[in-house]
């Protein structure tokens, strides 16, 4: 049995509870301390965990105790500087997503880590989510048949953001679920948005990922939506299937459709088949997806393996980001994006 990967933890805000319970009940870790520059979120997490020691600041966490790996759930704004401090201690680093806010950024952690032979991981979520992983694997099989195109609807009537638009807040999720399911990167990237609430801040995006294959992928992303939507749909040469996330079981519908060209010898009918077929509802046991990603750090830490969502898919998830950005400010000209 290996010994337990020796933990701490930036940052007790909005997302931090969730990693730190899952970092509480897992026997394969030994959590140490938690750092983080407010009274009152150090006086909760106490509370909650009152054999993990608490710090103020990330200089104390790295050089007061004896540990071998980093969580940071902070901001997304300072998650370079703390990731960077992390790494250069010699700590293997967890990151909420995004992983950083420019590539660049980006680009210098995975180096790090990579020189470094240290694992960094981005808490890419949903790829590890049951449901995702049955329907890669269902791909992957070939029962889809070759995938033509997916849209991914993320959508609700708040929480509104003041320092990172919708398209930061709530698609590196389906941006990092779309490369997944298509293994590829996209070569370039066209969006429009726009901001209704703050000026500067785009409340609604859609964007449009363009792939080498001549795959495609369009993400509509909003807070500012009468309808709580978490959903994509994929679009095979034999099979379409829908992936409904707020569906309270069955989340995954396949649909035997399609259509068929005419067979070259058929002189009298030109005209294209459509097919309509049986509907499948697939049974998948569905796990915390939380715990599978902090399960899976241990394991990438302890074995120097590459985690599913490491650091260059935390950056080329960031690149797509940067793209639309990019891209929106150009008035939805395309952004090409290089692979790095």
């Amino acid at each position: 049995m290996s010994e337990q990967l020796k933990m701490g933890m930036v940052g007790f805000g909005y997302w931090g509870p969730n990693i730190a319970r899952n970092l509480a009940k897992s026997p394969d870790i030994k959590f140490v301390a938690l750092a983080d520059a407010a009274e009152g979120n150090r006086a909760k997490f106490a509370a909650l965990y009152p054999e993990v020691a608490t710090c103020a600041s990330v200089d104390e966490l790295l050089a007061d105790y004896d540990i071998d790996a980093v969580a940071i759930a902070t901001p997304a704004p300072s998650h370079f500087v703390v990731a960077k401090q992390v790494l250069e201690a010699g700590k293997h680093c967890f990151v909420e997503k995004p992983l950083t806010l420019s590539s660049v950024e980006a680009h210098e952690l995975v180096d790090l880590a990579d020189t470094r032979g240290l694992t960094l991981q981005v808490d890419h979520l949903l790829k590890y989510h049951s449901a995702i992983q049955w329907i890669k694997n269902y791909i992957d099989s070939g029962e889809l048949g070759e995938v033509r195109y997916l849209y991914m609807q993320r959508l609700n009537l708040g929480v509104v953001r003041q320092n990172e638009n919708a398209f930061w807040s709530l698609a590196p999720h389906d941006v990092s679920i779309a490369l997944y399911l298509l293994d590829e990167t996209p070569t370039s990237v066209s969006a429009s948005g726009e901001s209704y609430i703050t000026p500067g801040i785009e409340d609604v995006v859609f964007a449009n990922l363009s792939f080498d294959s001549g795959k495609m992928v369009n993400i509509h992303v909003s807070w500012l939506d009468p309808h709580k939507t978490r959903k994509f749909t994929i679009v095979g040469t034999k099979k379409m299937l829908v992936f409904d996330d707020m569906a309270p079981s069955e989340k995954i519908i396949i649909y035997d459709k399609g259509v068929e060209a005419p067979a070259q010898s058929d002189t009298y009918n030109s005209t294209p088949t459509l097919r309509f077929g049986d509907i499948e509802l697939p049974y998948v046991p569905l796990k915390e997806p939380l715990s599978a990603v902090v399960a899976q750090f241990v394991a990438a830490c302890q074995n120097h393996t590459a985690p599913l969502s490491d650091g260059h898919d935390g950056l080329h998830v960031v690149q797509v980001l940067e793209a639309v950005d990019a891209s929106i400010k150009s008035k939805g000209a395309p952004i090409a994006i290089t692979q790095r």
